[in-house]
């Protein structure tokens, strides 16, 4: 028995199938999650933990020092706030030092970095100022990041230079009205003429540097769905309303509207019949400089709960000798560990030119920005009635950094993609499961058309960390059994509600959650084992104890998911939910 199910006998391999099948491991793994969802750990992906080269380091150093030299005489968090915008002296600044085209290449005027090198330098836009790392991603992240991806030479040439040097800025046109995380069904409609051209009709809301100068536009074509590059001063093109929020407020945010705006043959993106999955190859990127960026903010937040309360004072001593104090400050720097080797690891993936990313990237951003709002308010509390004042540093964040598990793929859909998209990969395993469906609710919540085939491309060893270092053996082992368990879970969800369950969204959270969790022990057991054989376990006592903790937390967190699998309340918070619907509010009374 595997987690309460029977083992099925394989038949005996003959000299063909054995072929076949060393034919098959030889193949590199498509996607670490999506293979640790069919109960393996390829650890040849994870292992040894990815690290920049001397001179990308030395590249990275450079340009962070740059941007803190810059920023620390130039930027004022207040003042951008008060002219609602960060200020184009601001942007041309960061241009100059080539902080606007970080990974593009240097023929087109960047600095070419990888995923790791670029993401490593939005993280220190992230603890400079929330506003100012979200202009700066909207605009390298998913702005310019299709024209990166998808664009010809001759659209590159034309664009990426004035974008990298900041003389013109890029906005992302997905979100609509009625088009959110459902962003397949959008509505505005490019109708494609004789030369190639195509008439675009329609709007876009909430789009960050909409009312600059160049914004890839995603509609709907006669064959799907099209990516259009729109520049500032085309006819028909507006942005004629700017939104008010409760934070970033210098951040451009617009409504955009398309009145028979004749985009130009040269101007379409990819093919037509393409622009969906163009969206999502460029979410699936742009998330992981989120992540990163949230690492960036929550280590300043740390900075500033620490510096607090060792400083004030109540009942004869400082707030940080309390233990509940303690409590909340060991949480955020072993849990801030544990992300930060997941998010680097999962950019880690993308220089090795895995693939399929996809899960990772969402898991990235999911675990970020829910760490990060946990540990805004636990700051808030220790900062008391200080925080609560309009002018502290808290509030401004408590703002600015609410919109994160929202934007970028909101974190209840990006659950629902893990968790689909994993039990998609264990039902592609058995005849009598493939029939279930798993691609339309797929595709329906926003996720990449062309990673929705469940299978890796490899046949796959049970679940082992066999690289990790032998003095994280019981972490491994943990994480080992965990994997198994979450493949055994997932076939009896699949087994016991078929195609309704991707309507069983209660469970679909408890999958990814767990599945998240998993995947960050890997990404720590993999950045403390290549520390082990960098320093030696004496050297690296610290780092070691803070691993180990998280990895026995998340372990634990992971334990309550599986147990909530199997015996849970659903039922009647299904039940109780109705009846609130029912009554339009609370139902009780007291007699």
């Amino acid at each position: 028995m595997i987690g309460g199910m029977t083992e099925r006998p394989t038949a005996q391999p003959t000299a063909e199938t054995a072929s076949a099948d060393a034919k098959q491991r030889d193949k590199p793994v498509s996607s670490f999650a999506k293979s640790m969802f069919a109960g393996a750990l390829p650890d040849e992906l994870v292992f040894p933990f990815p690290a920049l080269s001397r001179d990308e380091s030395r590249t990275v150093h450079e340009l962070i020092s740059s941007a803190h030299e810059f920023l620390d005489a130039e930027y004022d968090p207040w003042q951008v706030e008060r002219d609602r915008w960060v200020g184009d002296d601001i942007i041309a600044g960061l241009g100059e030092r080539g902080l606007l085209g970080l990974y593009v290449s240097e023929e087109y005027g960047g600095k070419g970095l990888s995923q790791t090198g670029y993401c490593r330098v939005m993280e220190e836009f992230g603890g400079y100022d929330a506003t100012l790392s979200v202009v700066m991603g909207v605009h390298q992240s998913i702005g310019m990041k299709p024209i990166h991806m998808f664009g010809d030479d001759d659209q590159k040439a034309r664009f990426l230079p004035d974008l990298a040097a900041g003389r013109k800025l890029a906005a992302f046109g997905l979100t609509e009205p009625n088009a959110g995380s459902d962003a397949y069904h959008v509505e505005s409609y490019a109708e494609q003429q004789a030369d190639g051209s195509f008439v675009l009709n329609g709007e876009k809301r909430w789009i960050g540097n909409g009312g600059k100068d160049v914004v890839t536009v995603f509609a709907k074509c006669e064959n799907g769905h099209v990516a259009l590059i729109l520049e500032k001063g085309m006819d028909g093109f507006e942005a004629p309303h700017r939104f008010d929020t409760l934070g970033l407020l210098g951040n451009d945010l617009r409504k955009l509207t398309f009145n028979n705006v004749r985009v130009p043959k040269e101007n379409v993106l990819g093919e037509p019949g393409e622009g969906f999955r163009i969206a999502m190859s460029t979410l699936n990127n742009g998330r992981m400089s989120l992540g990163t960026g949230v690492v960036g903010g929550t280590k300043v937040l740390l900075k500033q709960a620490i510096e607090y309360t060792n400083n004030r004072e109540q009942f004869g001593m400082p707030l940080a000798e309390f233990e509940l104090v303690e409590d909340k400050i060991g949480w955020m720097v072993s849990y801030l560990y544990g992300l930060e080797s997941l998010a680097y690891l999962t950019t880690g993936l993308v220089d090795a030119g895995v693939d399929d990313y996809s899960l990772e990237s969402a898991m990235s951003k999911v675990s970020a920005t829910e760490f990060n709002w946990y540990a805004v308010n636990r700051v808030f509390q220790l900062m008391g009635g200080t925080a609560y004042m309009a002018d502290s540093p808290i509030a401004k964040t408590l703002r600015d950094t609410r919109i994160f598990p929202i934007f970028e793929g909101a974190n209840d859909v990006l659950r629902a993609f893990v968790a689909l998209s994993g039990m998609k990969v264990v039902a592609e395993e058995f005849e009598d499961l493939r029939k279930i469906n798993l691609a339309d609710p797929i595709r329906s919540i926003g996720t990449i058309a062309e990673f929705v085939r469940g299978r890796v491309t490899r046949t796959l060893r049970p679940a082992q960390l066999e690289t990790a270092h032998p003095e994280l053996s019981e972490q491994a082992g943990a994480v080992a059994g965990q994997t198994k368990q979450l493949r055994a879970a997932v076939e009896r969800l699949l087994r016991e509600h078929g195609k309704d369950v991707q309507l069983k969204q209660r469970q679909q959270k408890r999958i990814a959650d767990a599945a998240c969790d998993i995947y960050a022990q890997v990404a720590t057991i993999s950045r403390t084992t290549a520390l082990f054989e960098d320093q030696g376990v004496a050297a690296s006592g610290q780092e070691a104890f803070i691993a180990t903790s998280f990895c026995d937390r998340a372990a634990h967190r992971v334990t309550g998911q599986f147990r909530l699998i199997e015996s849970n309340d659903d039922e009647q918070m299904h039940s109780i939910s109705r009846l609130a619907y029912r009554h339009g509010g609370y139902g009780p009374k007291l007699h």
